[in-house]
C-alpha cells in the first residue's frame, strides 16, 4: 500500500487538485483527495510540489512487433505474404524483453495498444497492454481490441511489387468488402447450422475475429492518412455497421466538419517524422488542435517505432505549441486514448477503483526538460529516479 502526499494531482476525471493524496493498494486506485489519512501500513511518499497524473496511453504503435537494434529477426509486425490475415494476433508476435518497454515506462507511458503493421488490408488483431512484465499473457489489459486495416500507400506497394492485388485503392476496398461478406455468411452458417455437425462451416480463425467486429465486440483500426481514404474507411465502417477508428487522420484538419458530423474517433500521428511518402504531404502538428476545438476526442500517437514510444508526452507538448489546448493535450495521452479504444474502465484517469497506473514528474510532462520520478504499473512502484 503507497500514499502519494500532497501532490499536484491531474485526475483527468473532471475535478484536479493543487494539493491532494492519492491512496493506492492491491493494484488499484482506493481514494484520491485531499488530506487522506494513511491507514497504518502504508508507505507515504512525500509528492509535495511534484505532478501527479495517469500513467500515458499510446493508442496506436507497434510496441514489440518491431525491436530494439536489430534488424529482421526483431521485425515482426507485417505478414507480408497475404493481403487478408485477421487470424494473426499481436501477442504472438510481442517481445516484453525488447529494451523500448522499458524506456517507455520509465517516461510514464504505462499502456499501449500495439498490433501488426499496415501491409496488409486486413493485418491482424491489436491488444492493450501495460509496458511493464515479462510475460505477455500477464500484461493484457484487452486483447483483441481492434482488428487493423489499411488503406492507401502501404498495401498498394506492397502489393504492388508482388503484382498482385491490392495494387490500388478499388482493390483494397474491394478485399476488405468480401472478407466483411465472408463474415457475414460465415456468422449465418453457424447460427443456422448450430446443432449439424455435417453442415457447419469448419473453424476459420479470420472469420472469427471479423464476426466480432461485424458484431461490434471490437472495431475497426483503420490507418488511413490521406481524406480519400478516410472515407473510404468511413464508407466501409457504415455499410457494414461496425464500429471503426481512424488511426493517423493526417489530412484530418482539412475535412473536420465531416469528421465533427460523423463524431469520427481519431488518433493522430506520428506528427514528430518527415513526410517520407505522398499521402503525408499535409502532415503537420496543427492536426490534433483543429481537431479537438471543432469537438472531437483526440488521442495522439507514435506509431513506435516510427516515433519511440517514449516521446508520447513530447508529441503532446508539440501539439500545444502548435495550438491545442494543454489540458486537451494531456487528455489526449491519457483518458481520451482510454476512451477510444475502449479501456476506460481500468486506465486512463485517476479514479477509486481503476488500475494503479500513476506517472509522478517534477514538472509538467509535456515540457521537454521534465524528468520521471515515480512510476506505478498496477500498483507496483517499477521506477524511482
Amino acid at each position: 500500500m503507497y500514499l502519494l502526499k500532497g501532490g499536484k494531482v491531474l485526475t483527468m476525471a473532471g475535478k484536479n487538485y493543487d494539493k491532494a493524496d492519492v491512496l493506492i493498494d492491491d493494484g488499484k486506485i482506493l481514494d484520491v483527495g485531499e488530506e487522506i489519512i494513511a491507514p497504518l501500513d502504508a508507505e507515504v511518499i512525500d509528492v509535495s510540489g511534484l505532478t501527479v497524473m495517469p500513467g500515458m496511453i499510446d493508442a496506436h504503435c507497434h510496441l514489440g512487433m518491431w525491436e530494439n537494434a536489430v534488424g529482421f529477426e526483431g521485425a515482426d509486425g507485417n505478414e507480408e505474404t497475404d493481403p487478408i490475415t485477421p487470424q494473426l494476433r499481436a501477442i504472438d508476435g510481442i517481445n516484453p524483453m525488447d529494451k523500448y518497454f522499458q524506456e517507455a515506462y520509465e517516461a510514464g507511458v504505462t499502456t499501449a495498444v500495439t498490433g501488426p503493421g499496415s501491409a496488409n488490408v486486413i493485418g491482424g488483431q491489436f491488444a492493450a497492454i501495460k509496458t511493464y512484465g515479462k510475460r505477455i499473457d500477464d500484461m493484457i489489459i484487452k486483447e483483441p481490441i481492434a482488428v487493423k486495416v489499411a488503406f492507401g500507400e502501404n498495401p498498394k506497394s506492397v502489393y504492388n511489387e508482388q503484382h498482385k492485388m491490392p495494387m490500388t485503392r478499388m482493390g483494397i476496398a474491394a478485399l476488405l468488402r468480401q472478407e466483411l461478406i465472408k463474415a457475414q455468411e460465415y456468422i449465418e452458417d453457424m447460427e443456422k447450422y448450430a446443432d449439424d455437425d455435417e453442415k457447419r462451416p469448419s473453424r476459420d480463425l479470420g472469420l472469427e475475429v471479423l464476426a466480432k467486429v461485424l458484431k461490434r465486440e471490437i472495431p475497426l483500426k483503420a490507418h488511413a492518412h490521406r481524406a480519400d481514404d478516410i472515407f473510404t474507411a468511413l464508407r466501409i465502417a457504415k455499410e457494414f455497421n461496425v464500429d471503426i477508428t481512424l488511426d493517423h487522420c493526417t489530412e484530418g484538419h482539412l475535412i473536420v466538419d465531416y469528421l465533427v458530423k460523423e463524431n469520427a474517433k481519431v488518433i493522430v500521428g506520428p506528427s514528430l517524422s518527415e513526410r517520407s511518402k505522398v499521402e503525408l504531404s499535409n502532415l503537420t502538428f496543427k492536426t490534433p488542435g483543429i481537431l479537438s476545438k471543432a469537438g472531437l476526442d483526440v488521442a495522439i500517437m507514435t506509431d513506435h517505432p516510427v516515433i519511440p514510444l517514449n516521446y508520447l508526452p513530447i508529441c503532446a507538448g508539440l501539439a500545444v505549441r502548435e495550438g491545442m489546448d494543454e489540458m486537451e493535450a494531456l487528455k489526449a495521452i491519457t483518458i481520451n486514448p482510454a476512451k477510444i479504444v475502449g479501456i476506460s474502465d481500468r486506465v486512463g484517469s485517476i479514479e477509486k477503483g481503476k488500475d494503479a497506473d500513476i506517472a509522478v514528474f517534477d514538472g509538467s510532462p509535456i515540457e521537454i526538460k521534465t524528468k520521471t520520478k515515480y512510476v506505478f504499473v498496477n500498483g507496483q512502484l517499477v521506477y524511482e529516479a
